[in-house]
């Protein structure tokens, strides 16, 4: 009968729920955080400072990227599943239903600040200067013949062919996957931008929405643009090795590592942290980290993660967050954004 107990009571522990609320936690005692790339060293800091001061274990991080980090947070509540996801991008209206339908039903939106995007290469080769159309024509799997409304596929092989005023030098560039945030950020602000500057694909958007995001964010795979998987740090290494190459990340990354790469001036702004606050940089976009609440109170130390988190010594404009390359919100975001997390608010899209 002792058995018989002990094996239902382990199996009510492993699968049960009951509101919303985990039966059993003593499995895990500490934050899983999963998600962006581009998040991670930003998530990283604050949890080794978290583990350092407080009573709590020090939070386990996986790089997966934004739309993989999802995956697994919106996958259901229980200790097998994350906590909180790191996202370079705002959270999909169709993973929010995936999330409901797997029974997390209630999630806390936190912006944490800014990054650009930049397009490097190794400091040993000439800075880049680039148009968003440049990269649209150079990356886009379809691109216009130039003879009218019609499209060809993307005949160019060097800079040169793109531009009369770059450089022959063939077209290689190391980019996240279609899993990453950045490379959602990327499609958005810079292959639909460059896309737009066509009228008549432009048009499309309003008539035939499908055919405009194929073309406009279709990427080409000829090996122009070589997917680096969402490992930041070894495209920065695979630049240094090939001068001739461009690599697509974080700011955060180029901040790091400017003894050894350089990012391309677009649409005649430099990637600079000056440039990204105030928005003369053409490139940047909102990070965010989504609390599962269903595990606050029963993970421990969740609510007191997100606290650094979202506190002025982390995320404020001297705090250690920045000099780590994040890019402050103004007082009055900081101000909503701390609210939400202490309230835990439910996410509104």
């Amino acid at each position: 009968m002792n058995k018989i107990m002990s094996f239902s009571m382990a199996l009510l522990a492993a699968t049960a729920l009951a509101g919303g609320t985990l039966l059993y936690a003593a499995s895990r005692d500490y934050i899983s955080i999963v998600g962006s790339s581009t998040v991670y060293p930003f998530a990283t800091v604050v949890a080794e400072q978290f583990g350092k001061t407080t009573r709590f274990k020090t939070p386990k991080i996986e790089s997966t990227g934004s739309g993989g980090g999802l995956k697994l947070f919106c996958a259901g509540i229980g200790v097998e599943h994350p906590d909180i996801a790191n996202s370079s991008r705002r959270i999909k209206r169709s993973e929010v239903e995936t999330c409901r339908k797997n029974g997390v039903k209630e999630i806390t939106e936190v912006k944490v600040g800014y990054d650009g995007i930049v397009i490097s290469n190794a400091k040993s080769a000439p800075q880049m200067k680039l148009t968003r159309k440049d990269l649209y024509l150079a990356l886009a799997k379809d691109i216009p013949s130039g003879q009218g409304e019609t499209l060809i596929t993307n005949p160019h092989k060097t800079w040169k062919d793109v531009n009369p005023s770059l450089p022959k030098v063939k077209i290689e560039v190391l980019g996240p996957p279609p899993t990453s945030g950045t490379r959602d950020a990327f499609s958005e602000l810079v292959m639909e931008a460059g896309c737009d500057k066509y009228e008549f694909i432009k048009a499309m958007a309003k008539t035939d929405k499908d055919r405009y995001k194929a073309i406009c964010m279709g990427v080409r795979e000829d090996g122009a643009y070589i997917e680096a998987g969402e490992n930041d740090v070894l495209i920065v290494k695979k630049l240094e090795a090939n001068p001739d190459a461009l690599g697509i990340f974080g700011f955060s990354f180029l901040d790091q590592n400017t003894d050894k790469i350089q990012g391309s001036i677009i649409d005649g702004a430099e990637a600079t942290f000056e440039n990204i606050a105030d928005g003369t940089y053409p490139v940047s976009r909102p990070l965010y980290v989504y609390v599962k609440k269903a595990h606050v109170g029963t993970i421990p130390g969740i609510r007191e993660f997100i606290s650094e988190f979202t506190s002025e010594k982390a995320w404020g404009p001297e705090g250690y967050l920045i000099d780590k390359g994040l890019i402050p919100m103004p007082d009055d975001e900081r101000k909503k954004f701390s609210t939400d997390a202490k309230m835990l608010n439910n996410l509104a899209l």
